[in-house]
């Protein structure tokens, strides 16, 4: 049986230096150990580089394999500077508890870093003593090595960090391990089979997982285990009570919605509970069947010691009679969802159909929604007294129909008995921001919560939020509603990991700056001071780090061009571009500009550290990445002035932006490439259709080329007329079934319109398994581009999904497009 380290022995040395640790040793806090403005930069450089490095080797006759002879060598060469970058490791989680001595604690960080050859994402943790001098100088003393967590889906500390929730989600028929972790052995085992159900949901977004107080309960959410399914054999349909077997064999059963992109396959989220003393698995009863359930919470106990359980339900209908599937909910913080309360009484399951009672609300089982009068609730959090919960809404995007949109926070004061009800106020803390003034709050943009996000006063929360183009830190207080930036005002990005006590522990990062853990503290929480902590994570070798340092950024304000007076004051505001570019020229002359594009259209693109915008950056390339209108952190107006627009506004955003920085005298017009991914590669060929004289080569990730065909087999149909149309509009028209007056205006609002002008070769990267933008609509267009006699190149990626981000398909498409690249800029 696979563990969750190498060995037993290996786990308790490690647990035992992460719960109890060693004597501290003396270390004096680091600084930044290099200037990232300290080397020059130009292609002449890179091809030293490359040339001096040996240690990455590509066989020739394997790149040659199907490839153009004359690209063999730059797939080389290129290659093993990206080899450079995908190497690099992040930090992806982090925890921090106290320690049994005053004055430090301890800090566990989970490190994910790309396996390349095993193509799946490597997790390591590494774990870390925080010591905290009287004269307020703080040191980090970090475990010899990482420890990797091979075969684990996640790691969950207890409260008390004293134990560890270990979650091995296994294939086929094998059941669910459950694996405490003391401070130095495992202490229990449960196997769950799949007759209770199947994986627990470990995505970040359905994903629940909850320790109770007293460390004894465990929530989560898992799949529903499989419905029985008809058995036939030579003679037919067997009857139902008949077993499979060797004469015999399963037959499908009923189709079965799922929840779409990154979802296919995966059943109905439920509520589980384990008792970690008794090793007893049981499904919470009174939660009805056409609710999907995730983000559970354990709520405090009340005066007869019954235990509640809040949670998140999204129903099976999107909350609208008209729809009669699940749509896709990757990314999409449009679908309704409520909060619910739910007694933690359980009965074990004796036969494969789990009856629950949550239809029936005369019971008193039955789960209560405590948001009623809002569209979306989903994140919450009760405060450290038990006093209030708190939850974020995305109401806003909800109600429009944007995919994504300005974020609100609410509060719900507990009744002081424990026992919840169905009318519990809600106080609307942070509201929408319409409008957002410069350097002023744009309102909330909120990924995540900690699972702990509370100071000591117990009402003001620490989260990360988009504030415009980068990411910043804030502290709200849920009861005034104030909000603070607590991070610099600085362009790089910033993202909390974990509270130590009323101290920050977070990472900062921008597009030529690798990640650095940093640490903040305030006096009496008037203002923040950050120290460098040194660390493991995030090391490069020198010839990465001194092209880094070779690179700036600038973040830009691009005016609206042709605003016209029916614009909201908020649409007419400027947007913004990062500009990353070398800081020397060679004879004056630029480089060539690469305009990077987001998807969404309602996301957008920091100023953090990416590896493959560095890649690019270090081939010799200016970047210029457009946050165009309809992007997230800029008010909700602004957000709210591109659907109905599509195709554009958008479009017009970027040209103006690309005209803005050639204005500026930073890129030289004839040499020019876009690149984008998703509604990016929507604007991507719009762009060579609409601009086909401004793009000297271009490259799609999974792009969006024809809406009229895309209505009809994305997960997200929805998305399509929202867009087209317009929020409310869009809302109102969307059906299953488009009329022809429907398909005309798809049709019209798509690249796919602009196609006979189109010259520009063209990259398309297409993952065959994606449900969002199906493999269908790039190749649609590719295949209509050939036609034209227009030069372009596919490459599909068999097993990828829309995000084509498996390590080996996200190394070869980026190796690809820097190939691309250099040859149409020869």
């Amino acid at each position: 049986m696979t563990r969750v380290f190498s060995n037993t022995a290996t786990t308790s040395v490690w647990l035992s230096y992460f719960l109890r640790p060693p004597s501290p040793s003396v270390v004096t806090p680091n600084r930044l150990p290099f200037s990232p403005f300290s080397t020059a930069h130009h292609k002449q450089k890179f091809s030293t580089l490359i040339a001096m490095d040996a240690r990455i080797s590509v066989s020739t006759k394997e790149v040659s394999q199907g490839l153009d002879v004359a690209n063999e060598e730059e797939l080389a060469s290129q290659s093993k500077l990206l080899k450079e970058f995908a190497s690099l490791s992040t930090i992806d989680r982090a925890w921090v508890f106290e320690s049994d001595n005053g004055g430090s604690s301890r800090a566990m960080f989970s490190i994910g870093q790309p396996n390349l050859l095993g193509n799946k994402k490597r997790t390591h943790v590494l774990s870390s003593h925080i010591a905290k001098e009287s004269n307020g100088s703080v040191s980090f003393q970090w475990a010899p090595f990482p420890v990797e967590m091979s075969g684990v889906s996640t790691i969950v500390p207890s409260p008390s960090g004293q134990k560890m929730l270990v979650i091995r989600n296994q294939e086929n028929d094998s059941p669910t391990q459950f694996e405490i972790w003391g401070p130095s052995q495992m202490e229990k085992e449960i196997h769950i089979p799949k007759s209770v159900h199947g994986s627990v949901y470990t995505d970040g977004w359905f994903e629940g997982i909850s320790w109770s107080s007293d460390e004894t309960l465990i929530a989560y959410v898992a799949e529903d285990p499989f419905p029985s399914k008809p058995v036939f054999d030579g003679l037919g349909y067997k009857k139902t009570g008949s077993t499979e077997d060797c004469n015999s064999w399963k037959g499908q059963g009923d189709f079965e919605e799922d929840w779409g992109e990154t979802y296919s396959g995966k059943r109905r989220p439920g509520l589980f509970v384990v008792n970690i003393i008794s090793g007893d698995v049981h499904i919470v009863d009174g939660i009805s069947k056409s609710l999907s359930v995730g983000q559970v919470v354990w709520a405090p106990k009340n005066d007869d010691l019954d235990k509640y359980l809040v949670f998140v339900g999204w129903p099976s209908d999107c909350g609208s009679e008209k729809i009669v599937r699940k749509l896709g909910i990757k990314y999409c913080y449009n679908r309704p969802c409520a909060l619910y309360a739910v007694k933690a009484s359980v009965h074990k399951p004796e036969t494969d159909k789990l009856e629950t009672k949550g239809d029936r609300t005369e019971d008193m089982t039955a789960a209560i929604n405590l948001t009623q009068d809002i569209s979306s609730a989903f994140f919450p959090r009760f405060s450290p007294d038990g006093k209030f919960l708190v939850f974020l809404s995305a109401k806003s995007a909800v109600d429009t129909g944007a995919h994504s949109a300005t974020d609100s926070l609410h509060r719900i004061d507990w009744p002081s008995d424990g026992k919840p009800h169905i009318s519990l106020k809600l106080v609307d803390v942070v509201p929408v921001v319409k409008c957002a003034e410069e350097n002023c709050f744009p309102g909330l943009y909120c990924s995540s919560f900690l699972c702990n996000p509370w100071l000591s006063d117990g009402q003001t929360m620490i989260m990360s939020s988009y504030w415009r183009s980068s990411q910043v830190i804030i502290s709200v207080n849920v009861l005034s509603g104030r909000v603070s930036r607590v991070t610099p005002n600085s362009s790089a990005s910033w993202n909390i990991l974990a509270l130590d006590g009323d101290n920050i522990l977070s990472v900062s990062s921008s597009p030529v700056e690798l990640p650095e853990i940093k640490y903040g503290y305030s006096i009496e929480r008037k203002e923040w001071n950050w120290l460098d902590i040194s660390s493991p994570v995030s090391k490069c070798s020198m010839k990465v780090r001194s092209m880094l340092s070779s690179l700036q950024f600038s973040v830009m304000k691009i005016p609206v061009r042709d605003a016209s007076v029916d614009l909201t004051d908020g649409a007419k505001t400027p947007y913004e571009a990062i500009l990353v570019s070398s800081k020397t020229r060679k004879s004056g002359a630029c480089d060539p500009l690469i305009v990077i594009l987001h998807g969404g259209p309602h996301s957008l693109l920091l100023t953090n550290f990416s590896k493959n915008h560095a890649f690019l950056s270090t081939l010799g390339y200016s970047l210029l990445i457009v946050n165009y209108r309809g992007s997230l952190g800029f008010g909700e107006e602004a957000l709210q002035s591109l659907p109905g627009k599509v195709g554009s506004q958008d479009v017009n955003d970027v040209l103006a932006a690309l005209d803005h920085v050639i204005e500026m005298g930073l890129a030289d017009p004839s040499k020019v490439a876009v690149v984008g991914g998703s509604h990016g590669g929507f604007l991507t060929t719009h762009l060579i259709g609409q601009a086909p004289d401004r793009f000297v080569v271009a490259a799609a990730r999974n792009p969006v080329c024809n809406l009229a065909l895309m209505v009809g087999t994305s997960d997200i149909p929805d998305w399509c007329y929202v867009e087209a149309y317009g929020g409310s509009e869009g809302k109102n028209y969307f059906t299953e079934a488009p009329s022809l007056d429907h398909l005309h205006v798809l049709y019209n609002k798509s690249p796919i319109s602009h196609l006979s002008k189109v010259k520009t070769p063209t990259l398309f990267l297409l993952g065959a398994q994606d449900l969002r933008v199906p493999v269908s609509n790039g190749l649609q267009y590719a295949r209509a581009l050939k036609e034209n006699g227009v030069e372009v190149k596919v490459i599909v990626f068999p097993n990828d999904v829309h995000g084509i981000d498996r390590p080996q398909s996200d190394f070869e498409s980026f190796l690809n497009i820097g190939v691309w690249f250099n040859k149409h800029f020869q």
